[in-house]
């Protein structure tokens, strides 16, 4: 198989949550050989796991991520990536829309890859052209 789906940081931490959403679990499963994620993502998940303190939450966050590394491509932000960012982060500046930056960047390597991006947060994309997105919350 081949890839098929960039997760985002709100899916990719869905199986930490104390009750996560079933239907996000069982698109994990399913969809388990086509998805990859960003290093940008991945950025977002180790910023938030090395501020917490010392604690079992940051333990077991830690054990996730190790796991999760071993087995999911990690996505480079590129030269590709870097120029479709550019050019649609000036046709959004230019319509007022600024768009927070990482985002910019995860829509950009799901874009140049061609992969849906699997969002909880499907409205902060919404006005990257070319850009696919789902929801697998619902």
């Amino acid at each position: 198989m081949s890839l098929r789906f960039l997760l985002d940081s709100n899916i990719l931490s869905e199986p930490l949550r104390p009750q996560p959403n079933t239907k996000v679990m069982e698109k994990l499963l399913e969809h388990q050989q086509e998805i990859a994620t960003a290093t940008v993502v991945w950025h977002e998940l180790l910023f938030g796991c090395y501020r917490l303190p010392d604690s079992k939450k940051r333990r077991n966050i830690e054990e996730y991520l190790q796991e999760t590394e071993l087995i999911l491509p990690l996505l480079s932000y590129d030269h590709n990536a870097s120029t479709w960012h550019a050019q649609e982060r000036s046709r959004l500046v230019k319509l007022g829309k600024t768009p927070p930056f990482a985002d910019g960047q995860i829509a950009a390597v799901a874009c140049v890859n061609q992969l849906i991006l699997v969002t909880n947060n499907v409205s902060d994309y919404r006005e990257f052209q070319g850009l696919k997105v789902e929801n697998w919350h619902y």
